[in-house]
């Protein structure tokens, strides 16, 4: 269970919200929604514990995340905006290497059936920097395939996909919360996911 109680957020001199709470429980999604600048991105990096409200308390299954610290990050999965890949890596080895970062087992023999899930079959020992957008975004979404952690957090995961693409990860993010899972999302177009209960917080 993730909860926040009584958010605040400031950034320089402005207050992008305040009092912002939700609950989110076992096989639910949550959406944010906003225009750009209202803070969607700010709250996803306060789930992730990167960014401190000014107020207000994070809590999973019941305890601050504060106070929780690894044994929190050991429950997340957090999937940036951006691809978070290393350009002169082949997809393989960006794989491998999140994998150790994250500390992570994932054999070669998964990994390459990851990629063959993201439709990088025949590309995984490609320099990265010679593929496509597209083709990036599948590299930074592989690490998703084998994942097991509780809580995704995404930003914008549709991103530069085709429709095929998003109605693949719209199942693997389906197939998570059918297991038990968590997951907190942002994105510009609407997706049909299905989820024990969808909830939607717009920030304004």
């Amino acid at each position: 269970m993730l909860e926040a109680h009584n958010l605040e957020c400031v950034r320089g001199e402005r207050r992008l919200f305040a009092g912002l709470g939700f609950r989110l429980e076992a096989g639910e999604l949550l959406y944010l929604q906003g225009r750009n600048g209202a803070g969607k991105t700010s709250l996803l990096r306060m789930l992730i514990g990167l960014l401190p409200p000014e107020d207000g308390e994070i809590r999973w299954q019941g305890e601050s995340i504060k106070s929780l610290a690894d044994e929190y990050r050991g429950n997340l999965c957090y999937l940036g905006h951006h691809n978070a890949i290393k350009e002169e890596l082949t997809p393989l080895e960006n794989l491998m290497a999140a994998a150790r970062l994250a500390e992570e087992e994932i054999s070669e023999d998964d990994a390459l059936d990851a990629l063959e899930q993201v439709g990088l079959a025949g590309r995984e020992d490609l320099a990265c920097k010679y593929l496509s957008q597209g083709q990036k975004r599948r590299v930074a979404l592989a690490r998703l395939v084998k994942e097991k952690r509780l809580l995704w957090v995404l930003d914008e995961p549709f991103v530069a996909l085709d429709v095929a693409a998003v109605a693949w990860l719209a199942g693997l993010i389906g197939a998570h919360l059918q297991r038990g899972g968590l997951c907190v999302m942002t994105t510009h177009q609407p997706v049909d996911i299905p989820a024990g209960a969808v909830k939607e917080l717009r920030l304004s």
